[in-house]
């Protein structure tokens, strides 16, 4: 799928990375009174021959002056490189390039930053050697609405402004009112307000001197608070975030044991339980590119962050070759007993806060090249279309046995199936057959293990967790889910779909017909919903239906890889869960409206 194929692309480019950093480039609007700024975020090369390679970074227009309902970017690339592409806008031209908005992202008010927006291009040299040096080569030229770069609006001062009060590193105790103040002045105007934010996202603001707000029970979590001063020509300017926690009791208690009952989940009191969440990318990649555990913290202020948002479940990305500790991992990357222990650590300290794990078997053994292919190679290095025989029911058998006794954690016993795929389409009935009973599938080389083998070696443990199980096209399509569910003697099987604006089914009409039919007979979640363009128009339509249906949903991920960039829809920027502008602070709004039971 489109959102694997750009995240794994990026995770091995990684191994040969050589451009970093942030580079800032002024720009200006057409009016004479605006002005912008273009930030190259980032960016990175690749060698493909020894004398070529390719590289990507995104772009963000910041308007500094008058609001902004379409724009058009030009600039020419540097010497040696071309433009082959982007998303989040129109490109063409390969040297002399214009970008132009996308429709949905053409409005960008004073002081805001549009959507990022993704430039691809190549690099050439002519003579052999290395990739470009860091940094990469930028244009000089940027000019947005044919006004060449001039930085702040012309013949207006920004203002000054100094956030006095909280200090970085004030920590309170919830539900607690924390007192914002700065002071702001403006050397050729007045201050028309001074705006007071959490992240991107403005809690509050004050007309006059002194400027304060107090914002009223805030719950425990990472904040990262700062004050931006607005002038009376519209020139503005933002301190540096203030970053607070507020700490306190946690009175809700570990996550529920849940149980399948009829169409939902249940709490062993009989409470309907929605598994209502994040996807927290990392155990399934670090350990074959040689980073620590999980690509971040998994430490209880990381988990605070994400109770901040409401959220009450987080699927956990797993490999089974660094699981079992096999042969192919790389040396350095963690596996074996470490990676064992570390899955479970998380997994109590999650359940410790209130949250369900659910712990996802997502790259597998087993070489495929065949339609839908994310790697060449047999390793355990990308989404494959079936798990194998070889390893995954030794993997589900230990995780059964690690976690046997506690139904607070459920078991996602393959992440995104698509034998459809392997076979061309060209037989429903085998792939379906394919996913419930394994054994040789059409097109795909390697023996498969099916859902039915993979919820026998569960059950053989004694364990009663609850386990999803997918369909086909990466589990967008559940249309006979329900004839080919694996039989299980404890009855705690439920649905796995995910969905994406770039999927068959996108619509709440497929969805009441396809999903709706499933959700009528058994729990069904999310496991993952997202889209591709760091919106949330699709991401709105998708939990409103699931809301209405009793679905859960997970969201695609709880990672800072790059600001929504690359259309890895990352809903934070960073650990402390300081959401993305648009796509990540809809959810977190919509996160907090809901209630798990």
């Amino acid at each position: 799928m489109l959102h694997r194929r750009i995240r794994i692309t990026a995770g091995l480019a990684a191994t040969v990375l050589i451009a970093a950093g942030v580079a800032a480039v002024p720009s200006s609007a057409a009016a004479a009174t605006t002005g912008c700024e273009v930030t190259y975020q980032n960016p990175s090369t690749w060698q493909s021959t020894p004398t070529s390679g390719g590289f990507n970074t995104t772009l963000a227009i910041k308007n500094l002056g008058d609001p902004t309902t379409h724009w058009k970017l030009t600039f020419t690339m540097p010497s040696g490189q071309t433009a082959t592409g982007g998303w989040n806008a129109t490109f063409t031209g390969t040297t002399s390039v214009t970008a132009s908005d996308a429709g949905w992202n053409g409005a960008i008010a004073t002081d805001q930053t549009s959507t990022s927006v993704g430039l691809q291009g190549e690099w050439t040299r002519s003579t052999a050697g290395s990739a470009p040096t860091s940094p990469l080569l930028q244009p000089v030229d940027f000019a947005l609405n044919g006004t060449p770069c001039t930085g702040a609006p012309s013949g207006n001062t920004p203002p000054s402004v100094s956030l006095t009060s909280p200090q970085d590193g004030a920590s309170f105790a919830a539900p607690a009112t924390i007192d914002l103040a700065a002071t702001a002045s403006d050397a050729d105007g007045s201050i028309s307000r001074v705006e007071f934010l959490n992240g991107s996202t403005v809690i509050g603001s004050d007309t006059t001197a002194p400027y304060t707000f107090a914002w009223t029970n805030v719950t425990r979590g990472s904040y990262a608070l700062s004050a931006r001063a607005i002038d009376d020509g519209g020139a503005t300017r933002t301190t540096a975030p203030a970053k607070v926690t507020v700490t306190g009791q946690d009175t809700g208690g570990p996550a529920p044991a849940l149980h399948v009952s009829g169409n939902h989940l249940q709490t062993a009191s009989g409470a309907t339980y929605r598994l209502l969440g994040a996807d927290r990318s990392g155990g399934e990649y670090a350990c074959f590119q040689g980073k620590p555990m999980w690509d971040g913290p998994a430490d209880q202020a990381s988990v605070d962050a994400m109770k901040a948002w409401n959220i009450h479940a987080v699927r956990l990305p797993l490999n089974e070759e660094c699981w079992l500790g096999a042969a192919d991992v790389p040396a350095g990357g963690v596996s074996g007993a470490a990676y064992r222990q570390a899955v479970k650590d998380y997994a109590d300290l999650l359940v410790a806060n209130g949250i369900n794990p659910i712990l996802d078997l997502h790259w597998t053994y087993g070489q495929y090249g065949g339609p839908g292919a994310g790697c060449p190679d047999a390793k355990a290095t990308c989404q494959k279309p079936m798990p194998d025989a070889q390893y995954a029911p030794d993997f589900w058998t230990q995780v059964a046995q690690m976690f046997r006794g506690n139904d607070a954690v459920v078991f996602d016993l393959f992440n995104e199936p698509y034998p459809d795929a392997a076979n061309n389409w060209a037989d429903a009935t085998e792939a379906w057959t394919c996913l419930r009973d394994g054994g040789t599938c059409t097109g795909i080389d390697y023996k498969v293990a099916g859902m039915q083998t993979l919820v026998n070696a569960v059950r053989a443990t004694g364990s009663t967790n609850v386990v999803m199980t997918g369909g086909l096209t990466w589990t967008n399509d559940l249309t006979q889910w329900l004839t080919y569910k694996p039989a299980d003697p404890t009855g705690n099987v439920m649905a796995s779909w995910h969905s994406y604006n770039f999927n068959a089914c996108v619509t709440a009409a497929c969805w009441d017909s396809q999903i709706g039919a499933v959700a009528a007979k058994v729990p069904v979640t999310a496991g993952e919903i997202g889209q591709n363009t760091c919106n949330h128009d699709y991401l709105d339509q998708v939990t409103n239906w699931a809301d209405s249906k009793s679905v859960g949903y997970l969201a695609w991920t709880w990672n800072p890889w790059g600001a929504c960039a690359s259309g890895g829809n990352d809903l934070i920027t960073d650990w402390d869960g300081t959401p993305t502008s648009t796509y990540g602070e809809a959810y977190k709004t919509h996160l907090l409206t809901q209630k798990a039971t």
